[in-house]
C-alpha cells in the first residue's frame, strides 16, 4: 500500500511561484510512475506531469510546459512540482498519484494511489 501527503499549496499572486511537495511511503518512488493531476471546480481532472520509474521520461501537459517542473528526492522518497509564472487558470486543487507502471502516463484511470490534495489559488 501506498500513501501519498502533498502539501505547499496556498495563495499566490498572478506570476508568482509555488513548490509543491508529496511525500510518499509505503514504497520507494523511485519504483513508482509519480504523476500530478489537478481539478478546478466544476471541471474534470486533468494532467498536469509525470516522471517515470527512472526519472529520464518527464511528460507535462501543454498548459503547464516551460512554467512546471517535477522533480523527485529519493532519499526524502518525495516528489515536487514547481510552479513558476503562474497563472489565475491554474488554480485548483493539486494531486499527486502513483502507478505501478514502468513508464509514465497522463491518464488518471492509469494511476492506483493518490494523495488527498492541496488547493492552489491564483488572483489576478
Amino acid at each position: 500500500q501506498v500513501q501519498l501527503v502533498e502539501s505547499g499549496g496556498g495563495l499566490v499572486q498572478a506570476g508568482g511561484s509555488l513548490r509543491l511537495s508529496c511525500v510518499a511511503s509505503g514504497r520507494a518512488v523511485s519504483n513508482l510512475v509519480m504523476g500530478w493531476f489537478r481539478q478546478a471546480p466544476g471541471k474534470e481532472r486533468e494532467f498536469v506531469a509525470a516522471m517515470a520509474r527512472n526519472g529520464g521520461n518527464i511528460y507535462y501537459a501543454d498548459s503547464v510546459k516551460a512554467r512546471f517542473t517535477i522533480s523527485r528526492d529519493s532519499a526524502k522518497n518525495t516528489v515536487y512540482l514547481q510552479m513558476n509564472s503562474l497563472k489565475p487558470e491554474d488554480t485548483a486543487g493539486y494531486y499527486c498519484a502513483a502507478a505501478g507502471l514502468w513508464r509514465p502516463t497522463m491518464r488518471a484511470y492509469d494511476y492506483d494511489y493518490w494523495g488527498q490534495g492541496t488547493q492552489v489559488t491564483v488572483s489576478s
